[in-house]
């Protein structure tokens, strides 16, 4: 336990940034929920809900390391506040044009692409922020944290983003204004203590500097790769209403307790790690963790049971966050002041890839061999994945102990 230690939310600047990080991604997760419903309401069209996807990704491919680079040289607390002023006007012209009823479908692609470029530049700040504010030994518990107030919103967000659309997108679109005016009233009152601006030229050679810092060390490429390959093969979420419909016969109310369980399940151990110190054997529990996952996903797919489907997402959401603390930590802990926007870019470039690929392997394997065997083959592959870094790739995460390492 961290008994002698004082909970990080004593730190009055943390504090204000997590909770404007539950209102911020809420309002994201509403916004996801409500543009995709809307542009279905408005074309029928599957491909078109599928552009809106594409339309958020896309700026995340191309901005990533000009984010970076940003979040290195100007005040971060500053670009969290500035984007989350543009991801406003977006959505106030959302609420414009559904109210009188002049919104088309273009219009929401160019919503989504807006936002989906403001978030590129919001996350590696927001990220690089936390160690501008919390002292080092407290980052193990900020990352806790903040894996909580992300595992509340992706719990909060789309569940209220569904019902509020029952009264009509302008109302979820309203409650996702008010949630991100909130969030920028809170970022305005956090103060850095830590940032050290990057003051070199900006040339191809500081332009990616972020990405050979990650390659030219293992602890860093090790952890975020491991994510990588692991949310690849291993993530069945776009499977989930194959499972809800032809599997489990539980319709749309059993789909919805089928994406809420993986979050609820991380919500619980992030809150339990915020009291929980993990060193002394950390590489040991990010391989553990990585194996649940794993396991849990296999027994997720030969499931026939939703309460039995039920408790191994819980252990999917569980088992992840544990990995996911552990790897943020260990990003942040290693990499230094100058660079932790850019680092973090590609931390976040990494994650980003992972997700929507993810989905697409997952899509495409079911296709071919089936949902169920596609969600096992996912699970045995992650597991292998675990088995490789660890004794093949990257030994020297088995035996940490502690989050910071001195590479060479």
């Amino acid at each position: 336990m961290n008994e002698n230690k004082p909970s990080v939310l004593h730190n009055r600047s943390f504090l204000r940034l997590w909770m404007a990080r539950i209102f911020s991604t809420t309002a994201f997760q509403m916004l996801s929920v409500a543009i995709g419903w809307q542009m279905y309401a408005l074309t029928d069209s599957a491909f078109q809900l599928g552009l809106v996807g594409l339309a958020q990704f896309l700026p995340m491919l191309l901005l990533t390391l000009p984010a970076g680079q940003t979040a290195d040289r100007y005040d971060r607390r500053t670009i969290v506040y500035v984007c989350q002023l543009v991801e406003c006007a977006a959505v106030m012209v959302l609420v414009l044009g559904s109210a009188q009823g002049w919104i088309e479908p273009v219009h929401l692609l160019i919503a989504a692409a807006l936002l989906g470029a403001s978030r590129t530049f919001e996350g590696p700040a927001s990220a690089a922020l936390v160690p501008d504010i919390v002292d080092r030994d407290q980052l193990a518990q900020a990352s806790a944290w903040s894996a909580s107030a992300m595992q509340t919103a992706m719990i909060v967000g789309p569940s209220l983003g569904g019902v509020l659309v029952v009264w009509g997108t302008s109302a979820a679109y309203v409650a996702s204004l008010v949630a991100l005016a909130a969030s920028v009233v809170l970022i305005l009152f956090v103060k850095t203590v830590h940032f050290v601006k990057k003051l070199d030229a900006v040339n191809m050679d500081t332009f990616l500097s972020g990405l050979r810092f990650v390659f030219a060390r293992k602890i860093i490429l090790g952890t975020i790769s491991l994510d990588l390959f692991a949310v690849l093969l291993g993530g069945a979420t776009a499977l989930l209403p194959i499972f809800a419909e032809d599997v489990l016969k539980t319709g749309s109310l059993g789909l919805g307790l089928l994406r809420s369980a993986p979050a609820v399940g991380a919500l619980a151990v992030s809150l339990v790690l915020t009291r929980v110190s993990l060193e002394n054997a950390i590489g040991k529990t990010l391989f553990a963790s990585l194996a649940v996952f794993a396991l849990a996903t296999v027994l997720f797919g030969v499931s026939t049971n939703i309460w039995l489907s039920l408790f191994a997402l819980f252990l999917t959401g569980a088992s992840d966050v544990v990995s996911v603390v552990i790897r943020s930590t260990l990003v942040q802990v290693n990499t230094p002041q100058d660079m932790q926007g850019r680092v973090n870019a590609v931390n976040s470039l990494f994650i980003g890839t992972s997700n929507q690929l993810g989905e697409f392997e997952s899509g495409t394997m079911a296709g071919l061999v089936g949902a169920v065997p596609a969600t096992v083959i996912g699970g045995i592959g992650t597991l292998a994945v675990a088995v490789i870094w660890m004794y093949g790739l990257f030994p020297v995460l088995r035996g940490l102990k502690t989050y910071t390492v001195e590479e060479g």
